[in-house]
């Protein structure tokens, strides 16, 4: 077993997305993550057989029926062994099962119990249903993203379910456990969706309120709206992505798409953005975007060509690093970040339901009161 978290144990309680992300994280860096699964047919929005379901990776799981009494019973005793419990319920769903967090403490005061949502755990909203693209929509993330005189357009659920809320409820749980090595004691996380997309709006709050950002979709530095930080398509159809927002970097773009600086207009004359987005277009789709690999990558105009997923893993800089992987010939990300003494590794393929749970519970050390099919 390697990983810096060796020797942690963490229950992941059912849920669908960012709890099971935040899981994955945590054992892919070496914890022992039990997730707890619902017994019989259970509707988590997306059928997957258990091979392809990659959030489970490195996980073992114990299927209960959490109306049982003797299955609540298990979990309390499992409590008592472990470091962090993470959950995705709405408010109060936890303390109704009686596993709240007052209960599990309790049992266990050196507890972390990490709880994770889209609107938080009070407020207004705190009981309605809801999905990445309403989190992110009410933090200002998404009425930034899209182009001038476009709709918002959601950017898969990477903000708001796994950057706003599995990073953030990972960082929580580890900034905790640093703090139980001196106090001694457990304590409640409340990571909210809402919470961790507003807190990675920082940066343009702050630029907004100082007038370096317009309210205005597609009119600013990074939201497409500079021509020089955007993407374009090449006359294959492909596309690539130029960021050259330092003036020697666009220089370079420049220069390398053949263009003349006497002719066009100067980089930051945002009146005319427009005349030189056309010029950049018109020069990008004279080639193919293999052709412009061969003038730009490496270089310093800050370029990439836009891979799909049957292309990012072959990358030659990707698969030098071996940021993918295909373990069962499943191809998937490697764990990151990586470390210099103990490297994290995907240990378990991920489990069909209540595979390896039993396995857990004895480890643990924990008498068997209840498990699937009994």
């Amino acid at each position: 077993m390697s990983g810096p978290l060796r020797g942690l144990k963490v229950i992941e309680m059912p849920a669908i997305g960012p709890v099971p992300f935040c899981g994955m994280l945590l054992a892919d860096l070496g914890a022992d993550v039990l997730r707890i699964d619902r017994e019989g047919d259970v509707d988590l929005g997306l059928p997957i057989e258990p091979k392809y379901e990659l959030l489970g990776r490195g996980k073992r799981s114990l299927a209960l029926d959490l109306k049982n009494p003797q299955a609540i019973a298990l979990v309390l005793d499992l409590i008592a062994k472990a470091d962090v419990l993470i959950e995705g319920f709405r408010p109060g769903v936890m303390e109704r099962l009686g596993l709240g967090p007052d209960v599990a403490q309790a049992k266990n005061p050196k507890l972390i119990y990490g709880r994770m949502t889209g609107w938080g755990q009070q407020g207004p909203m705190a009981m309605a249903a809801g999905h990445d693209i309403n989190y992110i929509a009410l933090t200002g993330a998404l009425h930034a993203m899209g182009h001038k005189d476009g709709r918002p357009v959601p950017p898969l659920n990477l903000v708001g379910d796994f950057g706003g809320g599995s990073l953030y409820l990972a960082m929580g749980v580890l900034a905790a456990l640093f703090e139980r090595q001196q106090s001694g004691q457990g304590q409640v996380i409340d990571a909210a969706m809402v919470d961790g997309a507003a807190s990675l709006m920082t940066m343009f709050y702050g630029m907004k309120g100082a007038g370096l950002w317009s309210d205005t979709r597609g009119a600013n530095m990074l939201d497409s709206g500079a021509p020089w930080y955007d993407t374009y398509e090449c006359a294959d159809g492909g596309f690539v992505a130029i960021g050259s927002i330092e003036g020697k970097f666009y220089a370079e773009l420049i220069e390398k798409l053949g263009l003349d600086t006497a002719t066009l207009p100067k980089q930051h004359d945002r009146k005319r953005w427009a005349s030189l987005r056309a010029a950049i277009a018109a020069t990008f789709k004279t080639k193919t975007r293999a052709e412009w690999c061969a003038i730009m990558e490496g270089s310093d105009i800050c370029f990439a060509p836009v891979l799909g997923l049957d292309e990012a893993p072959n990358h030659d800089h990707m698969a030098a690093r071996e940021t993918f992987v295909a373990p069962d010939g499943v191809t998937q990300p490697a764990p990151a970040p990586r470390f210099s003494r103990t490297p994290g590794a995907i240990r378990r393929k991920p489990p069909a339901r209540g595979e390896g749970g039993e396995a857990a519970v004895a480890e643990w050390g924990v008498t068997k009161k209840a498990t699937a099919a009994e």
